[in-house]
């Protein structure tokens, strides 16, 4: 069955039809202005993007559950969308169809502050979630970078990380239970307000980081934790490279003290987001710079934890040493990390952003690698990101007088070598941003065919039409005959 035949078209009794499901005006078609906004993510310039043929925007479960058996009836693909904040294609529509946009299931359920739960549904704001829980003293650990603007639905089938996963992990610790909607229509309850939970196979966390593949997120029950008290920042400035990034895992091992984050930043990164935001660091005497962060209940606790590791990072190269304790300090330098993905963003839509994970004690060889490959290529290979657990953003900058054709030809040529090398050194293609259909074609570079072939199989018995997020994570065969 080729591409061109396995789905169905959206016709005007389907829209006939979304449209008594979800009333006339939370369906868009025929309006290619509306659509276009639907047919991308985050992923710079145009290669990645792909048109809906109809985006319909639920309110309720029920909804949802009448949708997908539509779909599932009239072999129709369908691609369920958070924000659009995704940096993997995740949430485009690669064959067309239904995009299911959850913008409109926003609210916030229930807080159950005994069992420190919270239940919400999947187009809530990740940042509003930390701000209606701040009155309660409690908070959401499973925090991402792009809080600002990403839903928790969006979070949960990414297993979105950020930068507090060094301390407390990603968005799985946090997710207790979900109520989804499989690929034929079904609504089924995954999980709940549970510490513990071995009846059967855990579901819950299958679903986690599976990209929209295999079920639509409807509900989302989240553990909390007590709020933290008191927090400060260091931001370290080394001479090189290598220095910094030799630091990132000996500061936890050597000193016995677990920060809440460790950024690494290199001084290009650093250079950019700085003339971006019009910020000013003495970024010319640094060739590196780590960013941590430290919180805990009582700050003297704090202080005594940021102390230490900027004794250790002082004696280990650090040439000058940055304290952030108050909110306004501390937004200063953070501000600086968050804004390097949009400063190369504004500076080249010719680029490639990776996001690679190692164990935490392969990142100086790594960073050393991507340097000797930027060399090799006669490209640009800024390095930045949450390095305390592995996870190194690379953005692949094309040359401003290259061609598209070269920049293409020798972009696959890099991203095979980097990817080969990863699975070298026991590294994945992706720590937190996802395959998506970015990255799918790259999968036979760092995992095996086996592999591949399990992950074929589970999305078989969720989906055998093959009609939920299609072209996601494996290359597509016949997605709905075999996948």
């Amino acid at each position: 069955m080729s591409k061109t035949t396995q789905y169905r078209r959206v016709t005007s009794d389907i829209i006939c039809e979304l449209t008594s499901i979800c009333g006339a005006g939370y369906v868009i078609h025929d309006q290619p202005e509306k659509l276009e906004s639907y047919s991308h993510d985050e992923i710079p310039g145009k290669a990645y993007r792909s048109m809906p043929e109809v985006v319909v925007r639920p309110r309720t479960t029920a909804e949802v559950a009448a949708i997908m058996k539509l779909a599932n009836r009239e072999r129709i693909p369908v691609t369920p969308r958070g924000a659009g904040s995704g940096l993997s294609g995740g949430a485009v529509p690669v064959s067309g169809g239904i995009v299911i946009a959850t913008d409109r299931m926003n609210s916030i359920i229930e807080l159950d502050k005994p069992n420190l739960a919270l239940v919400v549904e999947p187009g809530v704001i990740t940042n509003e979630i930390n701000e209606f829980l701040r009155e309660h003293k409690l908070f959401y650990a499973g925090y991402p970078m792009s809080g600002e603007t990403c839903f928790i639905g969006g979070n949960v089938a990414e297993n979105a990380g950020g930068g507090n996963a060094v301390k407390y992990g990603v968005t799985a610790r946090y997710v207790l239970g979900l109520e989804v909607v499989t690929p034929q229509g079904d609504i089924v309850e995954m999980g709940g307000k549970l510490l513990k939970d071995v009846t059967g196979y855990n579901l819950v966390q299958l679903m986690l980081g599976s990209e929209g593949t295999l079920g639509i997120f409807t509900k989302i029950t989240l553990r909390l934790l007590p709020l933290p008290q008191a927090r400060a920042d260091l931001l370290c400035l080394f001479p090189d490279i290598n220095t910094a990034i030799d630091v990132v895992p000996r500061i936890m091992t050597e000193t016995g003290i677990t920060p809440t984050s460790i950024e690494f930043m290199d001084s290009d990164s650093v250079a950019r987001a700085c003339n971006y935001l019009n910020e000013s660091l003495p970024v010319e005497s640094c060739g590196a710079m780590l960013l941590l962060t430290f919180d805990g209940m009582e700050q003297q606790q704090v202080e005594e934890a940021y102390i230490a590791a900027g004794k250790f990072c002082e004696a280990n190269g650090a040439t000058e040493i940055y304290v952030a304790d108050n909110p306004s300090t501390s937004e200063r330098v953070w501000r600086i990390r968050r804004g390097i993905p949009e400063a190369y963003n504004v500076y080249s839509s010719r680029q490639s952003g990776e996001d690679l994970v190692v164990p935490p004690a392969v990142i100086p060889r790594t960073v050393a690698e991507l340097k000797r490959i930027a060399s090799a290529y006669k490209v640009m290979i800024p390095c930045y990101g949450h390095a305390g657990d592995g996870n190194i953003h690379a953005r692949i900058i094309c040359p401003p007088d290259w061609t598209d054709t070269r920049w293409t030809d020798t972009l696959k040529t890099i991203l095979i070598e980097i990817y080969t090398y990863l699975r070298e050194v026991g590294g994945r293609l992706s720590g937190e941003h996802g395959i998506g259909h970015k990255r799918r074609k790259y999968m036979k570079y760092v995992v095996s065919d086996e592999y591949i072939e399990l992950l074929r199989a589970i999305k078989r018995a969720f989906d055998p039409l093959g009609i939920l997020n299609p072209g996601k994570i494996f290359e597509e065969k016949d997605e709905a005959s075999g996948l």
